[in-house]
């Protein structure tokens, strides 16, 4: 009799490999003639051949949970054959292929039959979101409903629900029956009497004290609270009903499978942490028949099969909850019915206030459900179809965000690694799929937190007992913020000021830091928080904390009452280990110089009633970039360490709230993703609460706040849109140009004032006489007279339509105020941006009037719509959201409330619509699996070709090298349209899996792409590199194949340079993807820009060229590949990168100098002659690539020149002659990366701020440190070589500075 062979593979659950093994014996033994061979789905890369010659002569092929494409495709080529497929969830590619008898599902499924899916709809209560929870019923059920329907193929497709039954039923027995069903129906096979699926509800409750489930969370609550002590209770039922439960058991396992017969209790003692019991964070004692309704309830949602297969983490995780204090609610689930666990079993104080009122959300809400205090998930995935959910585009984010307001109780998602080892966490980060599973689809959720409980070792799931007691820590923590009277609690407010000693002290980025800090103070008074005196104006609050921040233990500062640390008690908060690990860095913990005062450590701050306002600590020594940042081994700095340290220990701070985008903490050494124990930014939060002020348009950044920094986001709005306008010279010049032309005969005269004016500004420089350009010939009135009237005309005429552009340009108007909705004014500047010119200001200033008339809005809506195409209710909606800016203030007092923050994404009004309001929420990124999206894709392709049109147009030939900037922040705002570009220069293009998720950049035929294939120097900042592993991954693949394509190397330039690098004996000669040192951020050319600490620009371009050189991919994480990018750098013909905002352009921020210019400057070294850069403003409709240098001048112009910016600014105290003073530093920055030494600019910014007396006054008043710095910077732009200017205007900068640096050291001395 002829063997019949079942090959058994699973995917995502490795750690029940040897389950399924033993099932496999037992199985084989009580059937004569089959063979069941099983892997798990890691078999597929470590033994391949194994598994394809298992498969070769198979007779059932059975997967589960197979999702990896590759791994997918492959199995289609080599299932195909098998008569019998049964895939259960996994990739469509692959569950398509099932098979059994007649029935089928086929590429096109057609969809169940009739009858089932009636009955399907009826376990669904008509809800979408509950179909899923309703097909797992149905398995139990189906069966016996079909069983006397006489049709083969419904009779196939009931042995088929049989079969998913037995298996979803889950352990070692079942998975045996599973297997003779199989045998005996389909492979001829004489089988003994099969015993029925060994039943576990699909949601249950389990304690492992208790020897079988609870079907409601009351039932378990009341046994819970009545019959055992929470550690080591006995079980009070009677004998006969012990007997009944132990019979049916966890999940009914036989004597035949003694290995699963293990009690759950014999792995406890490896759980204790030597907690006493008794001494819980809320000082209550508890013990048997009288537990405390005081201690904390939370809500665990577990894995059904994790329970029934009795994985050892489950009792473990649980009893971490006990020995915190916590009342766990432990709540098994299949995965996709975590809603309904919440929305219906899970209740809390806040909705039952609310359901009394009448306000009803929750309408199936059960009578047996328990109120909690808080929920986590270890399940990881979107509450709403769990694992399902997450493999298709339409997630129910909406349903989630409305249950989890009802309950209105912090959302935790915490959870083991299933998919990756604690080996390759710990050192790498959480990388792939599994970083997507526990952060970025939860985060859409709202959920906050994420704390990896541990991970694979081998094929076992162990936890990390340091991360289970921190995730306990921080939930207890959460929930005594919100039991904490308010005028009890108190909260720490972290400041920023670094870089010390240019201005930054009380400053963040687009956040107008002292009325935004007086606002909360106001608002935190009248919410009952004991506040104190509250000064009157925001600027002295933030003198005051200046001051006690620079204040010594000496003199006169010995008025000023100082906290401090002794060293001593440091070494005791920190233990043995971090303080040697400090010291190792540091050499002694008192010998920095940096706050120190003999063995104290200064803390500065200042007190107001429970609230405590300090600066975060520099991260290192001015002056010394080198010592600042983050290579995994380094440490902060002793008085770093101390200043957190104290908010924990010593003032004890109920919560903190980082003031504004952006501080230190979560940037800190450690792992990339996912906290370790030795991760800095853990060490130091601890388990403090962190609410976390971040700018809406910043989804990038604020993801490490949120995932390093456990930081719930509170998002603020930008600061309202102006157009630049016209100004001096600017507008004379128009004047006169418009004169000239009205007869240029008769104003010929003109022409010469014409010349001057553009002298004077610089316009040739933005906007050349091309005649004259061309033959070399310089601009001056005189050189104009040598060519035609009407070539001088046409000049005029593209000189006239540039300085339309200057007009109309947009820039970001001052600094927004949390909390503060937009005046009319400021107003009628968001629509007249937002809209563009689908409405003419009169339209957009009666929607404003509309503000202010409610009654006459709610009348005539009707009549206003006539003339607005549509957009009437458009422009409604996105007044009203503005209006809501409000809710930026009561969401942060709902935060320290403990209470839930609604998500939203984060991302540009202007890009991405009315969706990123109201602000005030708790911003999340996007799905990376869907990056780039097909809007993105066809942009980056559009854009991409016109790169390529320009090089042929300039050079004559194609590009062979093109570097693009890989930036978290642009990719994300625009859904990947760097990714798109990069796509097209490759010549390759997104390839979707059945259910949307992009698994693959194919390339595409060299006949489809329409130019050679390009190579690509893909420069990645550390925020792509850590969020967006799986896109790194699969770009590296691509790069690999594109390098091994068989095709000419005149048409394929990366296999060219791979073949020249592979001849060499180089090593990964595909590698493309260059960034920074694993688990460290930043070129750190701008530290060096900022502290002057630098000679040439060959240095910059070093500087940014050691700190890149490092590869990543599927193989590469972080290995140093010089000779690669060596040989890129060589032949990088372009530079292109996307701006991704209005508030962030070329010259806002000192990150495009210290990366792009770097770039560009480490490039020309290399290749020994310019490379042209080009920037796309993805935010505009317009995809046309603009030189670097012409994108400056138009910057300079529209901003740091403008009176209108510049007044804007200046009337934000201290924080906008910060920021003036930051562009002046990053002016400089592009002198030394890309050699931008215009004279124009140095003459207009002296001639704006510092020659002008009033601006030059106000600065100095608002920030003295700020306007010594813009003064300072002219100076250095002098003695580098980069301006001339006259030498009585030289001998006046100088007088000011000294002026400046006197009043500012007469201050702090």
């Amino acid at each position: 009799m002829a063997v019949k062979r079942i090959v058994l593979i699973a995917g995502f659950e490795s750690f029940n490999a040897d389950l399924y093994r033993k099932a496999a014996e037992l199985a084989v033994s009580g059937c004569q003639g089959l063979e069941v061979r099983v892997f798990s789905d890691r078999a597929l890369a470590d033994e391949p051949d194994a598994v394809a010659a298992a498969l070769s002569n198979a007779d059932v092929f059975f997967g589960s949970l197979l999702f990896d494409y590759d791994a997918v495709m492959w199995l289609r080529e080599r299932v195909q054959h098998i008569p019998i497929r049964l895939v259960f969830e996994s990739a469509l590619e692959l569950m398509s292929l099932t098979q059994i008898g007649a029935f089928k599902i086929g590429d096109k499924p057609k969809g169940m039959p009739k009858p089932v899916k009636f009955i399907l709809d009826k376990f669904s209560n008509g809800r979408e979101e509950d179909k899923l929870a309703g097909y797992i019923s149905f398995l139990k059920v189906g069966p016996k409903l079909l069983k006397y329907v006489p049709v083969q193929k419904v009779q196939d497709l009931r042995n088929w629900l049989i079969i998913y039954g037995y298996w979803n039923a889950g352990g070692a027995d079942n998975v045996v029956s599973m297997f003779w069903i199989i045998s005996e129906k389909y492979l001829g096979l004489k089988v003994a009497e099969i015993p029925p699926p060994v039943e576990t509800p699909n949601m249950g409750l389990l304690h492992p004290n208790y020897n079988g489930y609870f079907e409601s969370p009351r039932q378990y609550l009341d046994w819970y609270l009545g019959n055992q002590s929470a550690r080591g209770g006995q079980d009070t039922r009677s004998t006969k009903e012990a007997r009944h439960l132990d019979r049916k058991g966890y999940n009914g396992q036989d004597a035949r499978s003694t290995k699963f017969e293990t009690n759950w209790s014999e792995n406890l003692d490896r759980v204790s942490n030597g907690q006493d019991a008794r001494s819980t964070e809320f000082g209550t004692n508890w013990f048997p028949n009288s537990y405390p309704v005081k201690s904390p309830v939370v809500g665990i949602l577990l894995y059904r099969k994790h329970v029934i297969t009795k994985q050892p983490y489950i009792p473990q995780l649980i009893r971490y909850f006990e020995d915190a204090g916590i009342v766990p609610l432990p709540i098994f689930i299949n995965g996709v019915e975590g809603h309904v666990a919440v929305r219906d079993w899970m209740t809390t104080a806040d909705e039952t206030a609310r359901r009394k009122q009448g306000n009803i959300e929750t309408l199936s809400l059960s009578k047996d459900a328990v109120e909690v205090d808080a929920i986590v998930s270890t399940i990881g995935f979107p509450l709403v179809g769990g694992p399902a959910g997450s493999m298709e585009g339409g997630r129910q984010v909406e349903v989630a965000k409305r249950i989890l307001t009802a309950k209105n109780v912090p959302y935790f998602v915490s959870a083991p690694l299933l998919i990756q080892d604690i080996h390759s966490w710990t050192r790498q980060g959480i990388g792939g799929l599994q970083s997507v599973v526990l952060y970025a689809l939860p985060e859409l959720d709202g959920a906050i937190d994420p704390v990896p409980l541990g991970g694979l070792v081998g094929e076992d799931i162990y936890l990390v007992p340091d991360r289970a007691k921190r995730l306990t820590s921080r939930i207890n923590n959460w929930v005594k913020l919100g039991r904490t009277p308010p005028s009890e609690r108190k909260i720490a407010i972290i400041l920023y000021g670094f870089p010390p000693g240019y201005g930054a002290a009380g400053t963040a980025a687009l956040l107008n830091v002292p009325k935004s800090l007086l606002n909360f103070l106001h608002k935190l008074q009248a919410a009952g928080y004991t506040v104190g005196e509250i000064p009157a104006d925001g600027e002295e609050l933030i003198r005051r904390v200046k001051e006690a921040d620079e204040a010594t233990c000496d003199g006169q500062d010995a008025l000023i009452k100082q906290e401090t640390v002794n060293v001593k008690t440091l070494e005791k908060w920190l233990g043995y280990l971090l303080t040697s690990r400090i010291e190792k860095q540091w050499k002694s913990l008192t010998g920095t110089g940096i706050k120190t005062d003999g063995d104290d450590f200064q803390i500065g701050g200042i007190q107001l009633g429970n609230v405590w306002i300090g600066l975060q600590p520099p991260l290192g020594i001015s002056g010394d970039p080198m010592r600042l940042m983050f290579d995994r081994d380094l440490t902060p700095h002793p008085q770093y360490a101390a200043f957190y340290k104290w908010l924990q220990n010593d003032y004890q701070a109920d919560a903190v709230v980082h003031f504004g985008m952006h501080g230190t903490v979560e940037w800190l050494p450690g792992s990339p993703l996912g906290n370790t124990g030795y991760s800095w930014s853990d060490i130091l939060l601890g388990s403090l609460p962190n609410l976390y002020i971040y700018a809406a348009n910043n989804p990038s950044e604020s993801m490490l706040a949120k995932r390093r920094g456990y930081g719930v986001l509170i998002s603020h709005n930008v600061p309202p849109y102006g157009r630049a306008g016209l100004y001096k010279e600017l507008m004379a010049l128009r004047d006169l140009i418009a004169e000239y032309r009205e007869d240029t005969a008769k104003n010929y005269v003109l022409k010469e004032a014409i010349c001057k004016k553009i002298l004077d500004s610089g316009l040739e420089a933005d906007c050349p006489f091309e005649d004259a350009q061309k033959l070399g010939i310089a601009f001056s009135f005189e050189n104009v007279g040598m060519f035609s009237a009407d070539a001088f005309n046409r000049y005029l005429v593209k000189l006239y339509e540039y300085l339309q552009v200057v007009e109309c340009r947009l820039f970001s108007s001052g600094l927004h105020v949390l909390g503060e909705p937009p005046n009319s004014e400021e107003m009628r500047a968001y629509l007249e941006a937002y809209f563009g010119d689908r409405l003419s200001p009169e339209q957009v200033q009666e929607l404003v009037f509309e503000e202010n008339e409610p009654q006459r809005r709610r009348g005539r809506r009707e009549e206003e719509k006539e003339g607005f195409d549509g957009v009437f209710e458009e422009g409604l909606l996105v007044l009203d959201l503005l209006l809501q800016t409000t809710d930026e203030l009561t969401n942060l007092l709902r935060g320290l409330n403990g209470e839930y923050i609604l998500p939203a994404p984060g991302g540009d009004l202007l890009r991405d619509g009315a969706g990123v309001l109201p602000t005030g929420r708790n911003i999340h990124a996007l799905d990376p699996y869907r990056m780039p999206s097909p809007a993105a894709y066809e942009r980056g392709r559009e854009i991409a070709r016109k790169i390529i049109e320009k090089h042929l147009k300039e050079q004559g030939n194609y590009p062979e090298t093109v570097a693009v900037m890989l930036w978290g922040l642009d990719a994300i705002k625009t859904r990947g349209e760097s990714i798109g570009i990069l796509l097209e220069l490759v010549g390759a293009e997104p390839l979707k899996e059945g259910t949307g998720r992009i698994v693959r950049y194919e390339l595409k035929p060299l006949a489809d792409v329409g130019h050679p294939r390009i190579d690509v120097l893909g420069n990645l900042s550390g925020i792509f590199r850590d969020s967006f592993v799986n896109i790194i991954e699969l770009l590296d693949d691509l790069f690999v194949r594109a390098a091994e394509a068989d095709e000419p190397e005149s048409e394929n330039f990366i296999r060219k340079h791979a073949l020249i690098l592979q001849a060499q004996g180089v090593q990964n000669y595909s590698a493309r993807l260059f960034s920074n040192p694993a688990g460290d951020f930043g070129s750190l050319v701008n530290d060096r820009v900022v502290d002057g600490s630098w000679e040439s620009g060959d240095e910059l371009g070093k500087t940014w060229e050691s700190r890149n050189v490092f590869s990543y991919g599927r193989k590469d994480k972080g290995e140093a590949r010089p000779e690669v990018l060596t040989q890129l750098l060589q032949g990088c013909d372009r530079i292109i990168q996307e701006i991704d905002s209005v508030e962030y352009g070329l010259t806002d921020i000192q990150e495009y100098y210290a990366n792009t210019g770097g770039l560009k400057k480490a490039a020309e070294k290399q290749r020994g002659k310019k490379v042209n850069t080009s920037f796309v403003e993805s935010f505009s409709k317009d995809t046309t690539p603009r030189n670097l240098e012409d994108l400056l001048r138009l910057e300079y112009r529209t901003k740091l020149l403008n009176p209108k910016w510049a007044n804007a600014m200046v009337n934000q105290g201290s924080g906008g002659a910060y920021e003036i003073s930051q562009r002046m530093t990053a002016l400089i920055g592009w002198g030394g990366t890309a050699d931008f030494t215009d004279s124009w600019v140095y003459d207009q910014a002296a001639d704006t701020y510092a020659f002008d007396e009033e601006m030059a006054k106000k600065l100095r008043e608002a920030n003295p440190e700020a306007f010594r710095n813009i003064v300072g910077r002219m100076l250095e732009a002098n003695g580098r070589g980069f301006w001339l200017p006259e030498a009585d205007k030289l001998q006046q900068l100088r007088e000011l500075y000294e002026l400046t640096d006197e009043r500012i050291e007469g201050v702090t001395v």
